[in-house]
């Protein structure tokens, strides 16, 4: 197969699908062929990021995900989608490491927030796991472009928390009263915007219908920027 890209996907493995059934549904698709090639790693047992951000006595990611990029590697990938915001942490080390680039969630999702709402100096609530909160990877980004980040309260944190593992990881529930309700709490902290960074928050939003609150889904925009550079390269090869 030629002219595909590699995800680096199953952290967790209902987020994935759900980033796979973005990309296929948003893919300008007539027919079989239309489709875009790519190889899914749905890499389930990879520890979690999270646990080992804030206590790195514990399991590490770091080599169980170099152990997919070097094999995918061997293949030769136009490009590598990391579907994992908190796994951005490692991002330099795994980049060093892969022969294609790695698409950067956060930092597509920071430009996308930009380019969508523009004005500057806006406050924005950083809504993910606490290993992504204390990576500040995205709060870097958004300092980076003129934005002002809010780390959630204590409170506020742990209802996103609940929302993440409690709700969508451990019973597969898409708690959309909870998803409003951190919305609204971080408007109420005098948030203009609010930021998804969490794949598993990004699940609940797909299925969210109407929605009142401003915010950028990391995810959502991820699955954008993939299908534009696959098709860029598509081009390429075809001329």
């Amino acid at each position: 197969m030629k002219q595909f890209f590699t995800i680096l996907g199953g952290m967790g493995t209902m987020a994935t699908e759900s980033f796979v059934r973005l990309l296929n549904s948003r893919t300008p698709a007539h027919q079989d062929q239309d489709y875009l090639n790519y190889i899914l790693v749905n890499h389930a047992t990879v520890p979690d990021r999270t646990a080992y951000i804030l206590d790195p006595k514990l399991a590490s990611p770091v080599k169980a995900i170099l152990s997919d990029i070097e094999q995918q590697n061997l293949l030769h990938p136009q490009f590598y989608v990391l579907t994992c915001n908190t796994a951005h942490y490692f991002y330099d080390i795994f980049q060093a490491e892969a022969n294609a680039p790695i698409l950067h969630m956060p930092r597509e999702a920071v430009l996308a927030l930009k380019k969508i709402f523009g004005a500057r100096g806006q406050k924005v609530a950083i809504l993910a796991t606490e290993g992504t909160i204390k990576a500040g990877v995205y709060a870097a980004e958004l300092k980076k472009a003129g934005f002002e980040p809010l780390i959630p309260p204590r409170a506020l944190q742990d209802k996103v928390n609940h929302l993440i593992y409690d709700d969508v990881k451990e019973n597969n529930y898409l708690n959309q009263p909870l998803f409003f309700e951190i919305l609204q709490d971080a408007e109420d902290l005098g948030c203009d915007l609010s930021i998804l960074g969490c794949t598993e928050l990004s699940l609940v939003a797909e299925f969210v219908e109407k929605n009142p609150y401003r915010y950028i889904d990391a995810q959502s925009v991820l699955v954008d920027k993939t299908i534009e550079l696959a098709l860029k390269e598509q081009k390429k090869e075809v001329l």
